[in-house]
């Protein structure tokens, strides 16, 4: 394998493709009528009454960089689930946050709600056309050198371009610059707030207590795959629990206005989703090469909670063939978005499913332990099973763009799909 694979360059540039600043030209096109927005937009001309009837509190300037955690994709891609099926957990609303009924349309109701298996924003169903976020530009390590700011600019109308409606971050976002941008260009932010088991549980209430008034929040996320990395702090699986549950209460006392989310590798049991009330919806990080199984209906006969993918999709790199491979990647993200659209409780009475957060919007180069942060490296493992063709996490080539923000065709599927 070539451990600084920029081979890409010729990969791109097929007949189908153009090359690669026709590729940008046209997904920037497609953000156009935004970027007046993005660069005028300040605090001053977006809503400000808080969400929940509190006054908010100052923003952090940045991302709390402190926290230590890995977004990485989670090598245990297994199929299987945490423990028995059972039957209905949780019930059809979530936690503490009032579920305004059994579905449809509610203009009178603001904010975010939920209603049975949907997410309301401002009453209308919404469906996360989502994207995970974690801008660590070349050279730099995450979480230290993580820069929603100096990303925002490039990424956001990018972004829009392709009809992405939502970003799930890895690390709390409370610069209200990068939160007015996302909002001027029509994306809700999945917020982490609890990344790290070694924060105290109380942080993730301060966290939302700083820009819970702010209308690009869509939700908040504590933990991530937490039932295999142990919350990066390597609890057991009870102890990690509780610890999210007290997280998730911290959060709770700070603000009943947004719904609380938590991320899981796989499928919850229904006595794990019992065992957390105050999760109003939960995130699957599912790989399971070009379908997910069963795995709508057997959410829907675990939980009457909304669900979301929480990580999907395929990387860039074939280790099959080892070399670039990005029609295959496409091919992945094609199949996957359009099973999560079909499934989707926003717009179809069967559907279970709120939406999708594809891995990820941009290639992360800190990631092969073995590598460099300065190259692009194609070191994976291979858990036996995992992502197509190849069933083979090779982490630093997820991006449906490239580090320099290059659109791969995995894009252009996203952009059809999302009506782009």
């Amino acid at each position: 394998m070539i451990k600084d694979a920029r081979v890409e360059l010729q990969a791109s540039m097929s007949p189908a493709g153009g090359t690669r600043g026709d590729r940008v030209r046209r997904a920037l096109a497609r953000g156009a009528c935004l970027l007046g927005a993005l660069t005028s937009c300040g605090t001053e001309s977006l809503p400000q009454a808080p969400l929940d009837g509190s006054g908010g509190s100052a923003a952090s300037s940045g991302s709390d960089a402190s926290t230590g955690s890995d977004a990485s994709t989670g090598s245990d891609a297994s199929t299987g689930s945490d423990a028995s099926t059972g039957s209905g957990a949780g019930g059809a609303g979530g936690g503490t946050l009032p579920d305004t009924g059994a579905g449809g349309s509610d203009p009178a109701a603001p904010g975010v709600t939920i209603a049975g298996r949907q997410i309301l924003v401002d009453g209308t169903p919404f469906h996360i056309q989502g994207v995970c976020w974690n801008p660590v530009p070349r050279g730099g390590m995450h979480p230290a050198n993580l820069d929603y700011d100096g990303a925002a600019s490039q990424d956001i109308p990018l972004m829009a371009g392709a009809g992405i409606n939502a970003v799930r971050t890895y690390e709390p976002l409370t610069d209200r610059g990068v939160l007015d941008a996302l909002y001027a260009a029509g994306i809700r932010v999945l917020n982490t707030v609890y990344p790290y088991g070694g924060n105290a549980p109380g942080s993730a209430g301060e966290l939302a207590a700083a820009v819970k008034d702010h209308p690009a929040i869509l939700m908040w996320v504590i933990g991530n795959e937490w039932n295999y990395n142990g919350l990066y702090v390597d609890l057991p699986h009870d102890q990690a629990l509780a610890r999210l549950n007290e997280a998730a209460a911290a959060i709770r006392s700070v603000d009943t206005a947004h719904p609380i989310s938590t991320i899981y590798g796989e499928l919850p049991s229904a006595e794990t989703v019992s065992a957390m009330p105050d999760i109003d919806v939960w995130g699957v990080n599912v790989y399971r090469g070009l379908g997910f199984g069963e795995l709508f209906e057997d959410w829907a006969a675990r939980s009457g909670k909304p669900f979301y993918v929480s990580e999907y999709g395929a990387d860039a790199w074939n280790a099959n063939i080892g070399a670039v491979d990005t029609e295959s990647q496409a091919e992945a993200v094609r199949a996957l978005t359009q099973l999560i659209w079909d499934n989707g409780s926003a717009h179809t009475a069967e559907g279970t499913c709120a939406g999708g957060t594809v891995f990820e919007w941009a290639d992360e180069w800190w990631k092969d332990a073995e590598g460099s942060a300065s190259a692009h490296d194609v070191g994976g493992i291979a858990p036996g099973g995992g992502p197509h063709p190849d069933q083979t996490f090779n982490e630093e080539w997820w991006g449906i763009v490239d580090i320099d923000r290059t659109p791969r065709p995995a894009y252009d599927e996203l952009a059809r799909i999302f009506g782009r």
